[in-house]
């Protein structure tokens, strides 16, 4: 069993994340879903971005950092799009994290990162979010800093695929995605051991 929190994307808190979050719980998990934006939503990626503006991003981490108060250090770091952001800025001060999951979007590794953490980026190919500049810099930093990274792309969804309430919605990248989630907590990132 993992503790895991699952940081939202530039849309705010949306049914995406509270039914993965359900369907992670289901598998015997636990998992919280913090609320970042305080209530508020967007439905389109412009209007988030304008969101994000109007809550700023110190208020953003602020509510990630408070919402890991009282999780246990080798809780799963976990986010949607925006919120591996989040994570990037939140990795470096839970080195004890059991595993880091990247949706739609990578990460940075850094530098105090514990050596053999298990790490999943799952994303769509091509994706103007996930530049493969990007994808080879986190592949990069995986290595030097002995990170066991896997990188998973989904051909031809889109940005959003595992959202069924958007146009990117991809069911069957969506399945898969969830399922190798799925593997990689049972696997690795539950005990705080390395993925195979």
């Amino acid at each position: 069993m993992a503790h895991i929190a699952l940081f939202h994307s530039v849309l705010g808190l949306r049914p995406v994340e509270r039914l993965a979050a359900e369907r992670l719980r289901r598998a015997g998990h636990q998992v919280v879903t913090p609320d970042l934006f305080g209530g508020e939503t967007a439905t389109t990626v412009d209007q988030g971005f304008a969101l994000l503006d109007r809550v700023g991003w110190a208020a953003v981490t602020d509510r990630a950092r408070q919402a890991l108060r009282n999780l246990p250090d080798e809780t799963v770091l976990a986010g949607v799009s925006m919120g591996t952001g989040v994570v990037t800025d939140l990795w470096p001060e839970r080195t004890a994290t059991a595993g880091v999951l990247l949706l739609h979007a990578p990460a940075e590794v850094p530098a105090s990162v514990r050596p053999g953490t298990p790490v999943q980026l799952h994303a769509a190919a091509p994706d103007a979010f996930v530049p493969p500049d990007s994808v080879a810099a986190l592949h990069r930093a995986s290595r030097e800093r002995e990170v066991a990274l896997e990188v998973f792309r989904y051909p031809g969804a889109g940005h959003f695929y595992t959202d069924a309430q958007l146009d990117d919605h991809d069911p069957a990248a969506a399945e898969l995605t969830w399922r190798r989630v799925l593997d990689f907590l049972e696997s690795g990132a539950a005990s705080g051991g390395t993925v195979p």
